[in-house]
């Protein structure tokens, strides 16, 4: 795993020290080692830190030119399958210098062009200039595991893993973009090619970019798109279970591939225990596997479903037995994240991560299972709204979302539920796990008010639904389009890198996910409140039988309780200092005291904390 940088400018004005320091900003993802390449004409330079996974000789360094000078690439992520194109492209008369799967990107480029990404599977973001050219090509995962900024203003174009290394350069304006903010009250996080920044866009899942230096032109395109459901009649379910079974061994296997020690992060969930289970199956040594618990904290802590999988798979397993964490680290992670994000389990993301780098470089998780085989508790929430619209006149229910926004206060339970029951099924699903409705946003954030009421941004989401599909593949394809890419991954990779781990998904195999979403109907996916039903029917081969398989949890942390012993008073410090040009501080108290009656206010209080943090972390302008 690594840190990537590019900037291009067909005038040549670029400053070799602010680019290396943009580099060095992101230390954490590459500790190993560090490049920086300039183009001959000096239009373009490309830099790069490095965390060293494959090949840790010299001959991996980066950023990596072509043996005949005419490719360079910064690259960030694995290839999963280099090995195979690599023979590909030896039998086509490839020489290499390395045993590096950057070389094998670079050598895939010259051959395919732009379509080499389709035969690449892994997770990745890469730059690479064409001096033939004068371009930059930019691509970004089918999933979008890896992320990438990027900044098109006055004839330059810069990109980076991250955020704040493109806050490096001086003439960057840190004013906040208002559209993001919006998104981020509603979701907790900002989605898509929107940037917290005005000016800043981010790479897509499965998308890839064309820059042209002498022309100053930006092309962009999806190169991947998740298929459509099934139609017709599927495979018998004994076939699609052997199918899958077959599919994660193969992803688990090859993700297993490194020069340095690798783990397993064990939950004692379905996905993470699979995960393990193909591991210590395909493994030729022990398998590390690494749990977090929360003593006294009943639900929240698993430990001892991941000790029972870990017993049972023979895994040397270690456990970290987390206290609350000091509210210092807060600011911590406010920085590290770039963009404010209000998931409260990236902090035992990061505890992990900062475990298992002690003893690992690498480790495999679950993630992605919940959004391919419908393993979320808000898609029965969104299949019973499905069924009030089926009941009960579209009026009646208009009146009923009305009258809920007006009377039931942010944070009461059933308050979501109904005031996503006006508008089609599409609306319920752009609406699930929503923090804050348009009402409590314009309410809430103050720049929010100039606008015309009424504006629904909800419909972003919403325009995402198939109504042809059913309301599981709608709400699945959203989750994997949105929550999974700009929470979940965004989540994982910016703790993980922080503690200089790469993380890998095998889940998200892009041949699992094609498998999910194209081959599976509802009845093998969730259906009712069943859910992952798939996935459980091969793990019921493989795991404890008296494993409880249908429980829904993973690494989550006790904010109730933690708000309880300490963290609300620092909150609350941090809240009252807001500023009342941005938030309404009459909103914020409301929140506070919903709170402390016991109301579910603790994740919207979180939001506004470490959006806060943020702010003044980078000191930015609205």
């Amino acid at each position: 795993m690594c840190g990537v940088v590019g900037v291009a400018s067909r005038t040549g004005d670029i400053s070799e020290n602010i680019v290396e320091q943009m580099r060095d900003s992101m230390r954490h993802r590459g500790p190993d080692d560090a490049g920086l390449w300039r183009s001959p004409n000096g239009t373009v330079i490309l830099a790069h830190r490095r965390l060293a996974i494959i090949d840790l000789s010299p001959t991996g360094h980066q950023p990596m030119e072509n043996t005949t000078g005419d490719l360079c690439i910064t690259f960030n992520g694995e290839i999963y399958n280099y090995c195979d194109l690599r023979q590909e492209l030896e039998n086509l008369g490839y020489e290499f210098r390395s045993a590096s799967d950057t070389e094998v990107i670079l050598h895939a480029y010259h051959k395919w062009g732009t379509e080499c990404l389709p035969r690449l599977n892994g997770m990745f973001v890469f730059g690479i200039y064409d001096r033939r050219a004068h371009t930059l090509f930019l691509a970004r995962d089918r999933a979008g595991e890896k992320p990438c900024f990027y900044r098109h203003a006055a004839c330059k174009f810069s990109f980076a893993s991250e955020l704040k290394a493109l806050m490096v350069d001086p003439t960057l304006p840190r004013t906040l973009d208002i559209d993001a903010l919006e998104h981020y009250l509603a979701y907790g996080y900002v989605p898509a090619s929107l940037c917290i920044l005005k000016g800043i866009k981010k790479l897509e899942q499965g998308q890839a970019a064309l820059y042209n230096v002498d022309k100053d032109l930006l092309g962009l395109w999806h190169y991947w798109q998740l298929p459509s459901p099934l139609e017709g009649q599927s495979a018998s379910p004994a076939e699609l279970e052997e199918e899958l079974r077959t599919l994660l061994m193969d992803a688990v296997r090859r993700q297993l591939v490194a020069d340095v020690p690798v783990g397993i992060l064990l939950s004692g969930g379905v996905d993470s225990s699979l995960v393990a289970a193909m591991a210590a199956r395909t493994s030729s040594r022990a398998v590390r596997t690494f749990t977090i618990s929360f003593p006294g904290y009943g639900a929240y802590d698993e430990s001892s479903y991941a000790s029972r999988v870990a017993a049972h798979l023979g895994t040397d397993h270690l456990e970290l037995r987390a206290q609350p964490a000091g509210v210092t680290l807060l600011a911590d992670l406010a920085r590290q994240y770039d963009e404010p994000l209000a998931d409260s389990s990236l902090l035992p993301t990061y505890l992990v991560s900062r475990l298992v780098r002690e003893h690992c470089t690498v480790a495999l998780g679950g993630d992605g299972g919940d959004e391919l085989f419908g393993g979320y508790l808000h898609y029965k929430w969104i299949d019973r709204q499905g069924l009030v619209r089926r009941v009960v006149p579209g009026w009646l229910r208009s009146v009923i979302a009305e009258t809920a926004r007006r009377c039931v206060p942010v944070g009461a339970r059933g308050r979501g539920f109904l005031t996503a029951l006006d508008g089609r099924l599409s609306h319920s699903v752009a609406r699930a796990n929503m923090l804050f409705d348009g009402d409590a946003r314009r309410q809430m954030a103050v720049p929010l008010r100039a606008r015309i009421r009424g504006r629904d941004l909800e419909l972003v989401k919403a325009s995402l639904c198939n109504p042809k599909w059913s309301a599981l593949q709608q709400a699945t394809a959203v989750d994997f389009r949105t929550y999974l890419v700009d929470d979940i991954l965004a989540k994982v990779d910016r703790a993980s890198m922080l503690a200089s781990l790469e993380i890998r998904a095998p889940w998200l195999d892009y041949r699992i996910t094609e498998f999910a979403f194209s081959r599976l109907p509802d009845s093998q996916r969730a259906i009712g409140g069943d859910r992952k039903i798939l996935p459980r029917k091969v793990a019921e081969a493989i795991l404890p039988s008296d494993l409880d398989l249908r429980r829904k949890q993973g690494f989550s942390v006790p904010l109730k309780a933690w708000l309880r012993e300490g963290w609300g008073e620092y909150f609350n410090s941090v809240l009252w200092e807001v500023d009342s040009r941005l938030f309404d501080k009459k909103s914020i108290a409301r929140l506070v005291t919903a709170q402390r009656m016991g109301l579910e206010a603790g994740q919207r209080l979180f939001a506004l904390v470490m959006f806060e943090l943020w702010r003044r972390e980078y000191r930015i302008s609205f």
